[in-house]
C-alpha cells in the first residue's frame, strides 16, 4: 500500500563541490572553500535562508542522497524513514508521506526538506517559522540536476552541486555513447508491482528508457494521461505487447525475479522471457531520481546492449 501511495503522489507531482567523490555511491565530496564562502542570505524559491543551515532534516529519500552526495551530510540531522541511504544516516519514525508538523518542528530544524506538501505541512511549519523547502519528484533529468543546484545554493555547497552534476553528465554521456542504432526502438514493459503497474513514456523513468532506444508497452494504456503515467496493464494485454525486455523494480518489496516471472502462466511465449532479458532492478535506486539515476541509466544500457540490434 505504500508502494502504491508513493506511486500516486508521483503521477500526481508529475501533472501539477569539486571532490572526487562517486555518486553512484553517494560518497561526500571533498569540502573547499567554496563552502566556507557561499555567501548568505540566501533564497532560492520562496525560502530564504539569513545563515547555513546546521540543523536539516529531510523527509524525502530522493532529497537525502543529494544532500549527503553533495557534501551537507553533516549538517543533516534527521530523516524520514524511508531514507535508507547512505549507510548512517540519521533515520527517524517521521514520516514522508504523511508528515505531522508538531512532530517535525520539535527538533528544532533550521530547515526542512520535503518532496509533497501533503497535510498542508508547509504552510504549518511556516507558521511555526521553520524554514521548509519542497522539492517534488523529478520528471526529467534536467529537474534532477535543478534540485541539486537549488539544495547546494541552500545548504552553502554550490560548487560541490555544480561538480555533482557534471560528473553525472558526463558519466551518462559516456554510458549511451556506445549503444547500438537501430531502425526500430526496442519495446520494454517496466513492473512496479505484481499487480502489473507500470510506467509510460511520459514519466521520468520513461524518458530515462526513452532516451536509450526503448519504449513503453504501456504507453497505449494512458494515451490520456489519466493515470498520471502509472497505469495498471492486464495480464493479457501485457502477453499481447510482447515486449523485448522486461525491468523488475518490485525486486525487493515484492520480491519478484527472472525466476518468477519466468515461472507466471502465459508468460512463456513472451519475447524478453525466451531470450532470457529480464533485468532485476534496485527498488530504491529505480524509485529515488538522485545522484544514483547513473546506475539506473548503466543497469539499463547494459541491458539495451546485450539485445541484437
Amino acid at each position: 500500500m505504500r508502494r502504491r501511495t508513493a506511486l500516486a503522489l508521483a503521477a500526481a507531482l508529475a501533472l501539477t563541490a569539486t571532490g572526487c567523490a562517486d555518486p553512484a555511491r553517494n560518497d561526500p565530496p571533498a569540502t573547499g572553500a567554496s563552502s566556507a564562502a557561499a555567501a548568505y542570505p540566501v533564497t532560492v524559491g520562496t525560502v530564504t535562508l539569513a545563515a547555513r543551515p546546521e540543523k536539516i532534516i529531510s523527509l524525502s529519500p530522493t532529497v537525502t542522497e543529494m544532500l549527503f552526495a553533495i557534501g551537507a551530510g553533516p549538517q543533516v540531522a534527521a530523516v524520514d524513514d524511508q531514507s535508507t541511504y547512505p549507510a548512517g544516516t540519521p533515520v527517524t519514525d517521521l514520516s514522508g508521506f504523511k508528515p505531522n508538523a508538531e512532530s517535525v518542528a520539535s527538533r528544532q530544524p533550521d530547515l526542512v526538506v520535503l518532496s509533497t506538501d501533503t497535510n498542508r505541512v508547509v504552510e504549518q511549519l511556516t507558521a511555526l517559522k521553520v524554514p521548509t523547502f519542497v522539492a517534488p519528484a523529478a520528471t526529467t533529468l534536467d529537474d534532477t540536476y535543478r534540485q541539486i543546484t537549488e539544495l547546494g545554493a541552500l545548504t552553502g555547497h554550490p560548487a560541490e552541486a555544480a561538480a555533482l552534476t557534471q560528473r553525472m553528465k558526463d558519466d551518462i554521456t559516456k554510458i549511451t555513447a556506445g549503444l547500438p542504432q537501430r531502425a526500430e526502438p526496442l519495446s520494454y514493459y517496466y513492473e512496479l508491482d505484481p499487480t502489473y503497474y507500470s510506467v509510460t513514456s511520459k514519466t521520468f523513468v520513461g524518458s530515462i528508457m526513452s532516451s536509450l532506444g526503448l519504449q513503453s508497452v504501456a504507453d497505449a494504456a494512458d494515451a490520456d494521461n489519466k493515470a498520471g503515467g502509472y497505469p495498471q496493464l492486464s495480464q493479457e494485454a501485457l502477453v499481447g505487447a510482447d515486449p523485448d525486455v522486461i525491468f523488475l523494480a518490485d525486486t525487493k518489496c515484492c520480491q519478484q525475479s527472472a525466476a518468477t516471472v519466468k515461472a507466471r502462466k502465459g508468460w512463456a511465449g513472451i519475447t524478453a522471457v525466451k531470450t532470457g532479458q529480464i533485468v532485476e532492478l534496485d527498488d530504491d535506486i529505480a524509485s529515488r531520481w538522485g545522484p544514483r539515476v547513473v546506475d539506473l541509466v548503466r543497469t539499463v544500457a547494459d541491458a539495451v546492449a546485450k539485445v541484437p540490434a
